[in-house]
């Protein structure tokens, strides 16, 4: 970072926002002022706003600081993410008529499934889940998909925190869920039946790059009742190699980008309520 201080209020957040540029997922406040060459009460003043705000978090266990979902939901029109999204609703749109059930695409982000699109109709059981909304992932069919094929730092990190309990099934510990996790990668699908909302079950499958390596989730959710989720992975199994081939042809720079997300440590999953959906 230059050792002059920025000379404009834009300048001064820029060079807050970009003191995480280095790839460190959390900075305390005195690095976040070295780094971006601020005195310390301008930089306590701004990184409070900043927070206040949603483009910054501050962590509750420890109090450093890490970009905040606003920001990342305003990046996610970036090509790294846009890109996906694009190359993935024609897939996702077939699918969605193959099944009148809930489509969605999901991306690994700081030990979160992150949900850049999705698709419902009328007919679908209903979820809550928006784009740009973040679900935990152990309690998810696209969450347990990113995290069996997680880097093994970030999947142990997460079995290592406490997990939280959304409804009677869900999975909350770590030994039952390494087992689950690792059936998931023995057969190539996640499912989940009542795991984060009642009534509402799901599968996911990977979306792989060029080089194989599994950068989203592409899962489909429907009624648990009378059904099992299962029934669903012939399709959904077809989109998804579908969706792979195209972003091995299209795709390198975003995918590049994701892996690198995907990286990053996890925080410990709190007791906080988390929106319905699967």
């Amino acid at each position: 970072m230059d050792a002059r201080r920025p000379p404009t209020a834009a300048g001064k957040v820029m060079a807050i926002l970009d003191a995480f540029a280095p790839g460190d997922v959390r900075l305390t406040l005195s690095e976040i002022c070295r780094r971006a060459g601020l005195p310390p009460s301008t930089g306590h003043r701004l990184v409070g706003e900043l927070t206040a705000g949603g483009f910054l978090e501050r962590t509750p266990d420890d109090g450093t600081y890490r970009i905040g979902t606003r920001l990342w939901r305003i990046g996610s029109r970036a090509p790294a993410v846009s890109g996906l999204r694009e190359l993935a609703l024609p897939h996702m749109e077939d699918l969605y008529e193959a099944t009148h059930d809930n489509v969605q695409l999901a991306v690994l982000r700081d030990g979160r499934a992150l949900f850049v699109e999705r698709l419902r109709g009328r007919r679908s059981v209903p979820v809550v889940t928006v784009v740009g909304s973040d679900l935990p992932l152990h309690a998810t069919g696209a969450g347990k998909v990113l995290l069996a094929y997680a880097p093994a730092a970030v999947r142990e990190a997460v079995l290592a925190a406490p997990l939280t309990r959304h409804t009677p099934t869900t999975l909350t510990d770590s030994g039952e869920l390494r087992r689950d996790l690792a059936a998931t990668r023995r057969r190539g699908y996640a499912v989940t039946r009542d795991e984060m909302t009642a009534g509402a079950s799901s599968v996911g499958v990977p979306v792989r790059d060029r080089d194989g390596e599994v950068v989203a989730a592409l899962s489909l959710v429907a009624r648990t009742r009378g059904s099992d989720p299962r029934r669903l992975l012939p399709p959904l199994a077809t989109a998804a190699r579908a969706l792979s081939r195209d972003l091995a042809v299209h795709w390198d720079a975003g995918a590049a980008a994701l892996r690198q997300d995907a990286v990053f440590t996890p925080d410990p999953l709190d007791s906080a309520s988390e929106p319905d959906a699967e």
